[in-house]
């Protein structure tokens, strides 16, 4: 693993392993997360976490189900706390469609310089797919995503 990735994934993401796994694409989905997770606990790639992260996660209501999030969520390195700059963000992404929290995860990523805003979220990748101008953080499944990794990783062992 050549380069070290600045990693941020929204909440579906780290629900996704805690969700039925006998649906194929969850359980796509999550090993492609927990590839993911395993390379930033080597310390090959960085886990951020955000207070827009916390802010949402404090909404489960499943305690057992929090907690497994939250335990993902130690190994990261990377902390973006809520600043003018980041609210400021928001209600522009929010003019664009965004939900709130989608916004704020969106703009915590772009303040925390992210290679890569991963979420298994259809519809956000879609729109932000339309928004590419404006988005300064790369947005895409994490399946798709690790599968391109995976594909540059091996053309440069050519």
């Amino acid at each position: 693993m050549s380069q070290s990735y600045r990693i941020y994934l929204d909440v579906c993401c780290l629900n996704r392993p805690f969700d039925d796994q006998n649906q194929p694409r969850i359980a796509l989905e999550t090993q492609a997360i927990l590839t993911i997770l395993r390379q930033c606990k080597l310390g090959q790639w960085k886990l951020i976490t955000s207070a827009a992260l916390e802010a949402e996660l404090d909404r489960t209501l499943d305690p057992e189900r929090l907690n497994n999030v939250k335990a993902i969520l130690t190994s990261a390195k990377i902390k973006v706390v809520s600043s003018f700059f980041i609210e400021e963000r928001s209600a522009e992404l929010v003019k664009l469609g965004f939900s709130g929290y989608d916004a704020a995860h969106i703009a915590s990523a772009e303040r925390s310089r992210a290679d890569i805003f991963l979420s298994t979220d259809d519809r956000l990748i879609r729109k932000a797919q339309r928004n590419i101008l404006v988005i300064n953080v790369a947005i895409d499944n994490p399946v798709r995503w690790l599968m391109e990794f995976q594909q540059i990783e091996d053309e440069d062992r050519d």
